[in-house]
């Protein structure tokens, strides 16, 4: 199983919470969790 398959995932930026959602959710709003995601695909990370 991947974290695409999860029914929730919350993401923390800093101890705090900044999103929530499943994947499609999370991609939808192109934030915090789809810059990390797509970073693993261009070698960047956005922190």
């Amino acid at each position: 199983s991947t974290i695409r398959d999860a029914d929730n995932i919350i993401v923390m930026d800093h101890g705090s919470i900044v999103e929530t959602g499943n994947h499609d959710e999370l991609m939808a709003k192109n934030g915090f969790y789809a810059d990390l995601y797509n970073s693993q695909f261009s070698g960047n990370v956005a922190i």
